[in-house]
């Protein structure tokens, strides 16, 4: 690791205040286990889920959710699992794009090729995404716990303070 990266990295914010998003036409509170995951894994690294919700695969109500969660002062990242594949009903990539401020294309393509290792050629069929709107961090994942610990432990947790420094400066 280079000695720029360590150094951002140590100087990065460490409780960070997240809203957790889960997208999806069928998930409730009971069977929402990407979700549930997600905010476990951001808790048990030290960071605060200050927003939970569950919505369905609109694109309207995901744009007006998420635009209001970026306006908040008291929110560094928003976070959400689910509706980032190929069937009709996954509005996740395109809703999230267009809001994005400054795309990190690394994002989704460091995704991918971890989940190549796991999964193989499907993982073409992942359309994660992620990037700034405008100082708010916005990362996308799929909704399976697979594919949410995958980007929370490899990608995420790792970087996600060192996002958070950048994208206030």
């Amino acid at each position: 690791m280079s000695e720029s990266v360590s150094q951002h990295r140590s100087q990065a914010p460490t409780a960070l205040r997240c809203a957790v998003i889960t997208v999806s036409d069928t998930r409730t509170p009971d069977t929402d286990t990407g979700g549930r995951l997600l905010s476990e894994k951001l808790e048990s690294a030290g960071q605060q889920v200050i927003h939970r919700e569950i919505i369905p695969d609109d694109p309207q109500r995901m744009r007006d959710l998420v635009r209001a969660l970026a306006g908040r002062d008291d929110l560094d990242a928003i976070l959400l699992t689910g509706g980032t594949g190929i069937s009709s009903r996954d509005q996740t990539f395109e809703t999230i794009s267009a809001l994005l401020t400054k795309p990190l294309p690394g994002y989704g393509e460091l995704f991918r090729m971890l989940s190549f290792q796991e999964i193989g050629a499907a993982a073409m069929l992942s359309r994660a995404v992620g990037g700034l709107i405008d100082r708010t961090v916005v990362l996308t994942m799929p909704g399976s716990p697979n594919g949410v610990r995958l980007a929370m432990d490899k990608v995420i947790l790792p970087e996600l303070g060192h996002l958070v420094r950048e994208a206030r400066r």
